[in-house]
Parts: structure tokens; sequence; C-alpha cells
């Protein structure tokens, strides 16, 4: 008998003939399965072990008549289905240690270091251009490896579709030069937000790979810097909780104009100048940025509030994220 089956061909063949005979002598079976009496015998043996026939005494030789299979088959059935779960649940154990004995013994995968600013750039470089979903980032000031302008890869990554969502410190806001490439960014699809502080550098990759610079930021100073290449495991599943949340909390960017109920519009350096407040940015900072005076940004923001219908900042903040000016 083939392993697993719980009836062969010729046992299955010589029970359904003696279905169909009710009650039969080994001769009739031989006769009408066509076999020789010494292999309907055997058969007939094999098919009692089995539970699957009785037999009785009838003049001078048995007589055998065919048992409802499910009450035979069914108990042995029960208990191949309970071996079989046990076979799984200690396949389960079994794998569930080679996992956890892999991940320690292959930890040095999960985890690379990048000694070095060019090394890091590269990298950076490498992970961009080979995005297909996503890029997270966050940018906090004084960036270590890569300026915001010099970041040319998320302009292509941005023209296959990839999606980028990015959120800056406050102070970085403040950099000259920073918000012209922010808005350029903007313009080409990113999605920008913004924040006080962040608690760390970091870019995700199609969530499946992290770059976490090691050094902190007062230590920049000593030696080259040194990052952290995260692939799938849960260190990489916290830093991507960690980013989402943040994302939750910041401030949007917006750059584009929008239309207000009474038919004015806002233009791209009122929403800017909106988005910078929300942020805390202070006035000379967004004048500086803005390349106007305090006074026209103060001027701006009476426009804004009137608009608005209100007259302090704290309720235009309020009424930019209401009415979706931001």
């Amino acid at each position: 008998m083939q392993d697993g089956l719980l009836l062969d061909a010729r046992e299955e063949r010589a029970y359904r003939l003696l279905v169909g005979l009710s009650a039969a002598r080994s001769a009739d079976l031989a006769e009408v399965a066509e076999v020789s009496q010494h292999e309907a015998d055997e058969l007939l043996q094999r098919l009692q072990a089995k539970g699957l026939v009785a037999v009785s005494q009838s003049a001078d030789e048995p007589v055998f008549r065919a048992l409802p299979p499910d009450l035979a088959l069914g108990t042995t059935l029960l208990r191949r289905q309970e071996s079989l779960e046990a076979a799984r649940k200690s396949v389960a154990v079994l794998s569930e240690e080679f996992r956890a004995s892999a991940s320690r013994r292959d930890a040095h995968h999960l985890v690379e270091v990048v000694v070095g600013a060019t090394a890091l750039r590269e990298r950076l470089r490498d992970l961009q251009e080979s995005a297909r979903e996503e890029i997270l980032w966050f940018c906090r000031a004084n960036p270590v490896a890569m300026q915001g302008a010099e970041n040319t890869e998320e302009y292509g990554a941005l023209s296959r579709g990839v999606r980028y969502r990015a959120i800056y410190e406050r102070a970085l806001l403040e950099t000259p030069g920073e918000l012209d490439t922010i808005a350029e960014g903007v313009s080409w699809g990113e999605e920008a937000r913004t924040l006080p502080t962040l608690p760390v550098r970091l870019a995700i990759v199609d969530r499946a790979t992290a770059v976490c610079p090691l050094v902190r930021d007062e230590e920049l100073g000593i030696g080259e810097p040194t990052a952290a290449v995260i692939n799938r495991g849960q260190l990489l599943d916290a830093v991507l909780a960690l980013f989402e949340v943040h994302w939750e909390m910041a401030t949007p960017v917006a750059l584009h104009t929008a239309q207000l109920p009474a038919g004015e519009v806002l233009d791209d350096h009122e929403r800017f100048l909106l988005s910078l407040l929300v942020a805390g940015v202070p006035d000379k900072s967004i004048a500086s940025q803005l390349g106007i005076s305090r006074r026209t940004v103060q001027r701006r923001l009476d426009r804004l509030m009137s608009l608005a219908g209100v007259d302090t900042r704290t309720g235009l903040a309020y009424q930019a994220a209401r009415r979706d000016w931001i």
C-alpha cells in the first residue's frame, strides 16, 4: 500500500466488488475480480484487518460481508489528523527556533555600519535611485552628509512616481537658502512638514531600508561620521513607527495657491508665510527667507487675519488649518 493511502487500488477494487455482491465467499470474489484464489484470500484478510469486512461461517466455508467504511476508517482518519496537527505544531516550533537562531547568527545582515561622509552620501544616493514606492526623511539642521540642494536624486525619484515625505526641523527652515530648496522639492511633488525639533536624522526607503547616523550632533566634529543601514526587522519597524508618529504631529509646509470663500486667492508667498507662522518661525527669519522686510511680513499677516476674520495670530493659525489654507 502507498504511504498515506487508507486503501491501495487492489483493496479498494475488492471492497467495491464485495459491496456489489452483498455477501460472497472467497471463490466468488476471485471470480468477479478475475484474480487467483490465493490473491482473493489475501485481499479479504487485509480488508478484514482494516475493519471493512465481517466474516460469518456458512456451510463449510466463510462468507464475507462489507461493513460501512465511515465507521471502519473514520477512527483511522481521526488519528491521522491528530498526528498531522501534532506534526504541524512541531514544524512551527522548529521553524521559530530556526528563525530566532538565524537572526542571532546573521545579525550583521540586519544592521550595516557606514563610515565617512562620502560613503554615507553615496549610499543615500544609491538608495534613492533604487526607490520604487516611498522615501521618508527626518531633516535636521546642519546636515551630516548631504545638503538639501545637493540631493538632486530626489527629483529623479519624484518623476518616477516615488512618494516623498519629509519633516524639517524649524532651525533648518531658518538656514539661508534652505526654504528655496524645500520649495523646489514641493513644486516637484514632495510632501513637506515641519516640527520644532526632531529626535534623529533618518532616511527610510520603501519601508525596507533605513539610514540613521550613529553620532550625536554635539560629537559631529570628532572623527568621521558613521551611520547604521538598517534592513528589515524589528528595529526597522521601530524607526518606521517613530516617523509616522512625528508625521502626524508635524505642520504642513504649503506652497500652492488656494481659493478663498470670498473669491480672494492666497498666493504662494502667503501660503508659505502661513506655513512658517504655524511652524513657529519668528518674523525676522520669515522676512529673511522671503527676502522682504519685517514690516512687509506684518502687513501680509494683517491681510490674512482680515481675510480669516480674526485679530490674533493664534486665531489666524487656527483658521488657516480649519479652512485648509495650508
